[in-house]
């Protein structure tokens, strides 16, 4: 066949080339993970292949034809079909620190989790709704925009007093920024228009949950009013009906241990693993 006939005559340049033709495709798939298109995108190469491979196998030349004049109309629809996922490819790759940035330390990041986790505690037994936003490497300037400035050290006391109902601050979301504060209360996020939520009883707050994940690389701790149930957003993927030790290791691999502030963390997350250590959690609060 032909392209055995061309793989045979290739040097060492074009083995270089097609490395790293093979990378950028690896980067754009890295950056479309945990995005909607995903599954739109592996549909559209799975057809794109299956078409190649029959017209070169039987030699239809009108398939051929019309396949090969076909691609300049994808390349227009594709930035149209993508372009909520394009757009957020580009804010990453513009926020990523590519010589590493400064990262709080773990004690640190370890401490805000604990605090959350005490507080959900509460509030789930309370039967109160909350929504905790973690930012991460996008930056959330225009959510906090929309809140009221708190400007405070994160504690399970100051969390329940926020989400309790009788208060002004409830009903929204506390945004917690890169230097672990509670930077704003009854922030409003954008809602996601995903048809695949979970339960068909998660409502406006599960959908701000999962908005903020879908436009952002933040983790959003998200508890039920109705049913005290804890639900957890990150990338664009809502995990619900999550027990608090569950909570406890997914917020600390995500939020404690994560190294993606850099491409090269992004790279050693990808491929490494590490063993799970033990998490000593704080004392119950008492209620207010």
């Amino acid at each position: 066949m032909e392209w055995i006939w061309t793989l045979s005559g290739a040097t060492s340049v074009d083995y270089i080339d097609i490395g790293l033709v093979t990378l950028l495709f690896f980067g754009i798939s890295f950056l479309f993970r945990g995005s909607k298109a995903i599954a739109l995108f592996r549909g559209l190469l799975l057809v794109a292949i299956t078409l190649i491979l029959i017209t070169g196998f039987f030699d239809l030349v009108a398939l051929q034809w019309l396949i090969n004049h076909s691609l300049i109309v994808i390349g227009l629809a594709f930035p149209i079909l993508f372009q909520p996922e394009l757009r957020r490819i580009l804010e990453r790759t513009g926020e990523i620190s590519w010589l590493g940035g400064k990262q709080l330390p773990r004690d640190m990041r370890k401490q805000v989790v604990l605090q959350i986790v005490s507080a959900v505690e509460r509030l789930t037994q309370r039967r109160h709704g909350a929504l905790i936003v973690l930012e991460r490497n996008s930056s959330l300037d225009e959510f906090i925009a929309t809140g009221i400035p708190l400007h405070s050290e994160v504690s399970a006391p100051l969390l329940l007093t926020i989400f309790f109902p009788k208060t002004e601050l409830h009903d929204g979301a506390v945004i917690i920024d890169r230097s672990a504060k509670i930077t704003v209360a009854a922030a409003v996020l954008p809602l996601s228009s995903s048809r695949n939520m979970p339960s068909k009883k998660q409502g406006t707050r599960h959908r701000a949950g999962l908005g903020v994940s879908e436009v952002s690389d933040a983790i959003c701790v998200i508890v039920s009013e109705e049913s005290g149930s804890i639900s957890l957003a990150e990338g664009g993927r809502i995990m619900s009906h999550l027990e608090l030790t569950r909570l406890e290791h997914i917020l600390t691999a995500l939020y404690c241990d994560s190294t993606s502030l850099h491409w090269l963390g992004q790279f050693k997350k990808r491929f490494s693993f590490k063993a799970q250590q033990p998490i000593e959690r704080p004392d119950h609060v008492s209620p207010l």
